[in-house]
């Protein structure tokens, strides 16, 4: 696994006992990149969705999950000391690689971590398929992202009543992909 020593940062396959740092990084990520006044998300909306993962029952289940994740998922956490300031899930599916998530803290963002992850990531991938990524179509920081990574948008466009929020509004996505040619 990858280790920076100049910033520190060290990539690491999760472990149970990772479950409430990733829960935190995921919360304050959501915090920072969802809310959207266009789209009708609100702050509110993102702690509601987030308001009982903090909980004991909902931590041990992750801890669960991460303890008897399938072998085609890897999650990984980036960490600088013992914290944890990013995640990532990657999964081999039948037809794709998917890349579930790359998150890093905003205060530990355009440091080349998300970068760090996505390489240890790759390792996972079967090189003889395609790699996409489902992202909010709002959210130009990880569009960019993802496109300085290789990956360039299908055109697929679509909302799933997965991501509705208290207020009625729903995260619109989009898919990018690298095709196999491109790894």
């Amino acid at each position: 696994m990858e280790n920076n020593k100049e910033q520190n940062i060290k990539i690491l396959k999760a472990i149970p006992e990772d479950a409430l740092g990733i829960t935190t990084v995921l919360y304050k990520t959501w915090l920072d990149t969802y809310p959207n006044e266009e789209i009708g998300i609100t702050k509110e909306d993102v702690e509601e969705s987030y308001k009982d993962h903090f909980m004991e029952e909902r931590v041990k289940k992750q801890q669960e999950n991460i303890a008897n994740a399938p072998a085609n998922q890897l999650r990984l956490v980036a960490k600088s000391g013992d914290q944890i300031v990013g995640v990532s899930t990657m999964i081999r599916n039948e037809n794709n690689n998917q890349l579930r998530t790359i998150y890093v803290l905003p205060e530990f963002q355009g440091r080349g971590i998300g970068q760090m992850l996505w390489k240890e990531a790759q390792k996972f991938c079967d090189s003889t398929k395609d790699t996409i990524v489902q992202v909010a179509t709002y959210n130009k920081n990880a569009i960019s992202f993802y496109e300085k990574l290789g990956f360039t948008d299908t055109g697929k466009r679509w909302s799933d009543d997965k991501w509705k929020m208290k207020s009625g509004a729903t995260i619109p996505e989009m898919e990018l992909i690298i095709k196999v040619n491109n790894l």
